[in-house]
């Protein structure tokens, strides 16, 4: 039986890099996320709520500054591992398309303007490896049609855990059962006083820069306690399938704990922090 009711796998997601802040180019050829587990379009137009003398009810409801929001979870495909998630650290603006389609229509999400915030990449052994881009735009267009002249074209396959590594320094660790890191671009919506517009943001620039993460090994080694005590600075090596990777120099650990529990083995989570990271 038909239903009006949209479901997930009547939903694509789509993605271009913009070359003017803000602006979807013309007939677009747009890259598809097909791997997409969670896809969360928020619009929040921060209403003024303006109250006065002789009521107990709103006087005025205006709107204020909208926040667009983009939240998209998703196997990072193994055809293109990076082609998404390497804007955390180019900060290029990108129009990212969420469509609903049915034979009887679409709903069409066009968000400009979005820059990523944040991106969470994790893997764990007989698993893909995954990842979480958290984006903030400028504004979307809402309509019943997908971008008039573009060409639509998706990256397709995944990177499971053995395709992937980890390496510290020069040398892969074989120890270990599950892998997270975070980077976060902390940025910050800019709006100002103008007629045109004037409840969008017209700035969305980067303040400081945080990369942390954690390692979980299987307890072998006392190698991390050591680290620690001997205040050691190094490198971490993530595979991101192919030849791609994310490289955090710098780091140290923030904590070791080998938390023990009867019946189970031992395992050892490592946060880090590191100064700078590269993805390649």
């Amino acid at each position: 039986m038909s239903t009006p009711v949209y479901g997930a796998h009547e939903t694509k997601v789509y993605y271009v890099e913009e070359t003017t802040y803000g602006v979807t180019p013309a007939t677009p050829s747009m890259l598809g996320i097909p791997t997409a587990e969670n896809v969360e379009p928020a619009l929040n137009p921060r209403l003024i709520k303006v109250r006065g003398v002789g009521s107990r009810d709103l006087n005025v409801v205006k709107i204020g500054l909208r926040q667009v929001g983009l939240k998209i979870a998703y196997a990072v495909p193994s055809t293109a591992p990076i082609n998404f998630l390497q804007h955390i650290q180019t900060l290029n603006s990108l129009s990212i398309e969420v469509f609903y389609e049915k034979t009887s229509g679409i709903i069409d999400l066009l968000h400009k303007g979005c820059r990523f915030n944040r991106l969470t990449i994790e893997c764990s052994v007989e698993d893909v490896l995954k990842a979480t881009a958290e984006l903030i735009g400028q504004d979307v267009a809402v309509g019943t049609a997908k971008i008039s002249g573009a060409t639509y074209s998706d990256y397709g396959g995944a990177v499971p855990f053995y395709e992937s590594y980890v390496k510290k320094d020069t040398t892969t660790l074989e120890r270990v059962t599950d892998f997270r890191f975070v980077i976060e671009n902390n940025l910050k919506r800019v709006p100002v006083i103008r007629t045109t517009s004037g409840y969008l943001l017209k700035y969305l620039p980067e303040r400081h820069r945080n990369c942390v993460g954690e390692v979980t090994f299987e307890f072998e080694s006392k190698e991390e306690f050591d680290d620690i005590i001997n205040d050691t600075e190094f490198s971490l090596e993530f595979g991101l399938g192919g030849t791609n990777k994310a490289v955090f120099n710098n780091c140290k650990w923030e904590n070791v704990g080998t938390p023990t529990r009867i019946e189970d083995l031992v395992a050892l989570k490592s946060p880090f922090v590191a100064k700078t990271v590269t993805i390649s």
